[in-house]
C-alpha cells in the first residue's frame, strides 16, 4: 500500500462518518480510527501502522480564538491570578454555541463558575475563589492547560 492509497483511505474515513477501518496485507497492517467529535470542533484522524511509512499525514483544522477586549487596568501589581487546579482542556463556555461564563470587564463573586476544564472526559466547572472584575483572559478557548497555569487576571473588589 503506497502513501497515496493511505491518504485516500484517510479522506474516506473523515468524509464517510465511518469510525474505524482496518486493512491487513501480508506483513503490513493499518488501522485508521476517527476521533469522536466533541464540542463542535474537528478532531484529527489517528493512523496506526505496523510497517513504517515514508511520510506522515494528519488532518486537522485550526480552532478560532474568541476576541479579547482590553479594559483599562488600575495597576498590574494589584491583580490576582486565577490558576488552573488541574491538567485538561480549557473551555470558556458550556457549549460551542453558548455564551462564555465570564468576559473581560465582567464582575465575579466567590463561587461563580468562570470556566470548564475537561479532564479524562469529565467536564469540571471551575468556580472563582475571589470576588472582583475580570481584567484579562490568559488562555484561548479549547486550549490545553497545565496544573497551576494562569487562566484569568482579576482586579479584586
Amino acid at each position: 500500500m503506497n502513501l497515496q492509497e493511505i491518504q485516500d483511505l484517510i479522506k474516506f474515513v473523515s468524509k464517510s462518518g465511518v469510525s474505524e477501518v482496518e486493512i491487513a496485507q501480508n506483513d503490513f497492517k493499518i488501522v485508521i480510527k476517527a476521533a469522536q467529535k466533541s464540542r463542535g470542533t474537528d478532531q484529527p484522524i489517528y493512523v496506526q501502522a505496523a510497517a513504517p511509512i515514508q511520510a506522515e499525514s494528519s488532518v486537522s483544522a485550526p480552532i478560532a480564538a474568541a476576541p479579547v477586549v482590553a479594559v483599562p487596568v488600575a495597576e498590574e501589581s494589584k491583580l490576582i491570578t486565577i490558576k488552573s487546579p488541574m491538567i485538561g482542556t480549557f473551555y470558556r463556555s458550556a457549549g460551542p454555541e453558548k455564551a462564555s461564563f465570564v468576559n473581560v470587564g465582567d464582575s465575579i463573586s466567590q463561587g461563580n463558575t468562570i470556566c470548564i476544564i475537561e479532564a479524562m472526559k469529565l467536564f469540571n466547572e471551575i468556580e472563582s475563589e475571589i470576588s472582583g472584575r475580570i481584567v484579562k483572559v490568559l488562555v484561548d478557548d479549547a486550549s490545553p492547560v497545565e496544573y497551576d497555569q494562569p487562566l484569568f487576571l482579576v482586579e479584586p473588589a
